[in-house]
């Protein structure tokens, strides 16, 4: 069984969105759940956040960051995927929280962030707030994609100042959690940011949930690379999670293992571009 590949558009920077038919998976996504793609067959599993799952189709938001990923922004006849393998991993619970905070810099947490502000805004008694993070005005998502029109409050801020709120999005959450404005916050983007989240939040005991997706491989629990600490005691982030309590990860060991398929990854990239398949 093919996926048909329904939309795949440039949204800012090197993020693109893609949008495949998979009704079996859509109709169960939940906030918390992850997808992995298989483009060809025997291809490489790609782990993805999800950003949107309505009408039989998910979409995904995407950063030519690795051979698979600009193979696939590269190829414009490509219509179909090999594979779409979900729900996976657990979903949160939902129900009222009251002030639901969810911050995000990066395009994995870009994507989790439009899903639970949809989800979560329309649970009576939550008020959601949105928070999101890019470098400039040129990288942010169009408007359709971004969080604002699915929340309560919505902050936009550019790390150079040239729209929105200048900083990023850790110097307003400062300002809600000193005025007593979250009851939980949830978190996705890059791993250093969620450690400087979990670092903010710890004195303020508000409970902090972050996505360690990014550390995923194969998404099978087999490879161990996606292991993670917490409390001292060891998890797995694609069969536990992959969202955990902030305060209580090992955040150190997280992001030292970051960079452990760099090597790897450049020489694929380098076939790649031999073989023609990477702009």
């Amino acid at each position: 069984m093919k996926y048909n590949i329904t939309q795949k558009k440039d949204i800012g920077g090197t993020d693109y969105l893609l949008e495949v038919e998979a009704p079996q998976v859509a109709e169960r996504i939940r906030p918390g759940n992850f997808v992995v793609l298989i483009t060809v067959p025997n291809g490489e599993r790609i782990p993805m956040s999800v950003q949107k799952a309505e009408d039989g189709k998910i979409a995904m938001f995407v950063k030519k960051l690795g051979k698979t990923s600009r193979a696939l922004d590269a190829c414009g006849e490509c219509t179909t995927l090999e594979a779409v393998v979900g729900p996976m991993g657990k979903p949160v619970e939902l129900k009222k929280f009251g002030n639901v905070v969810f911050v995000s810099d990066l395009v994995c947490g870009h994507a989790e962030n439009y899903l639970f502000s949809q989800v979560f805004s329309k649970i009576e008694g939550n008020h959601m707030i949105s928070m999101q993070t890019f470098p400039t005005k040129d990288e942010i998502y169009p408007e359709e994609y971004l969080a604002k029109g699915l929340c309560d409050e919505y902050y936009l801020t550019t790390k150079d100042g040239s729209v929105g709120l200048k900083g990023h999005y850790l110097e307003k959450l400062k300002e809600l959690l000193d005025e007593g404005r979250c009851d939980i916050i949830f978190g996705g983007g890059d791993i250093p940011s969620l450690h400087e989240l979990a670092k903010l939040t710890r004195p303020y005991e508000v409970p902090t949930i972050v996505t360690v997706r990014q550390i995923m491989v194969d998404a099978t629990g087999m490879c161990g690379s996606c292991r993670v600490f917490v409390s001292g005691e060891m998890k797995l982030s694609c069969i536990d999670g992959p969202m955990f309590d902030a305060t209580k990860l090992d955040f150190e060991d997280i992001i030292s293992r970051l960079g452990m398929f760099k090597e790897a990854e450049a020489k694929a990239m380098e076939w790649c571009k031999q073989q023609q398949e990477c702009k």
